[in-house]
């Protein structure tokens, strides 16, 4: 059976454009993909990233769900151990129950920022040593089963809230595994682990009352366009900028030009960061529906869910369109 197609949004905040402008951006492209077909749109929790506009991730789920009408928005992911579960819990229930059966919570154990964000957080060092028994927390307050005497999340939502755990480590699978709950792994910057964690997850999964068989969602970049010359410069304008944004923290915000980022990127230090996007398609509908399918099928993946990094927001929504156009017309 052909993979489930879903969008992991990060809500970029361009150059030259604000982060309203991102947000608005965000809401269109979440049109997009529920006119187009897709199952989910996610947004993940990043702090102190100026190109990121996605940190208040529940309150951008809820803006964005007031703009669409059916399909389903989550977290991809929220970082439980930067949060109470009391607190997540509150607010997803809250979600679920002003837009009920829409509302996914993917759940994270990295900070999601730097060291010292980390500690403006109020995040301690050892936060996420306690991960798998927040996990089991939140959940009971969602079911209004709390695991906390005395203790309960208000409101509980009246449908489920489904919870899935991220990963890019085998941590991740064998928790996922364990827990009996679907596993999201970030193939789109972390592939290095990917097969080896889904063997593991698949073969170590237990049924729970939320699902009965393994459940895998893998991620993957895409710029999609009619001309394969155009997604290609799509794809290294949007490469180019990343790197800028990683290579200016540590140079005092400084501007770099073209040709100095592009000999970044051919140094060891810059392949590095090429290689955590190696699960990246740029090409016509065609190429991009033979790479999925190919990608799909070697990660044995049940969901693909899609990071789509075009520099222009009428670009990113092509993307989308056509990526979603080419895989329902798959043989």
């Amino acid at each position: 059976m052909p993979a489930a197609l879903s969008i992991l949004d990060l809500a970029p905040i361009a150059p030259g454009r604000s982060a309203r402008e991102s947000l608005a951006a965000s809401v269109e492209l979440a049109r997009a993909a529920e006119r187009s077909g897709y199952r989910r749109v996610w947004y993940a929790e990043h702090h102190n990233m100026p190109t990121i506009a996605s940190s208040a991730t529940s309150v951008v789920i809820g803006h964005v769900a007031e703009h669409t009408d059916s399909i389903r928005l989550g977290a991809g992911g929220i970082m439980l151990p930067n949060h109470s579960p009391l607190v997540i819990a509150e607010q997803f229930g809250t979600l679920e129950t002003l837009f009920p059966g829409r509302i996914d919570l993917g759940l994270g154990r990295a900070p999601g920022t730097d060291r010292q964000t980390m500690r403006a957080i109020r995040r301690d060092a050892t936060s996420s040593d306690t991960f798998p028994q927040d996990v089991l927390e939140l959940q009971g307050y969602l079911k209004g089963e709390s695991r906390v005497p005395g203790v309960q999340s208000v409101p509980v939502p009246v449908g489920e809230v489904p919870l899935y755990i991220l990963g890019s480590s085998l941590f991740g699978a064998q928790l996922a595994a364990k827990l009996g709950l679907p596993y999201a792994f970030a193939s789109h910057f972390a592939p290095d682990a990917l097969h080896e964690a889904v063997a593991v997850y698949r073969e170590e999964f237990q049924p729970s009352e939320q699902l009965a068989e393994p459940y895998v969602i893998a991620g993957a970049n895409v710029f999609a366009a009619e001309d394969r010359d155009e997604a290609e410069a799509q794809r290294r304008t949007s490469y180019r900028n990343r790197a800028r944004a990683f290579i200016a923290r540590g140079q005092g915000g400084r501007d770099f030009t073209d040709d100095e980022i592009d000999a970044f990127l051919v140094s060891p230090g810059g392949q590095q960061l090429s290689a955590m996007t190696k699960y990246t398609v740029a090409g016509t509908p065609d190429e991009v529906r033979a790479f999925l399918e190919a990608f799909a099928a070697s990660a044995g993946a049940d969901e693909i869910i899609t990071a789509h990094h075009a520099e222009q927001v009428a670009d990113r929504v092509r993307s989308v369109e056509l990526t979603a156009k080419a895989m329902a017309h798959r043989a």
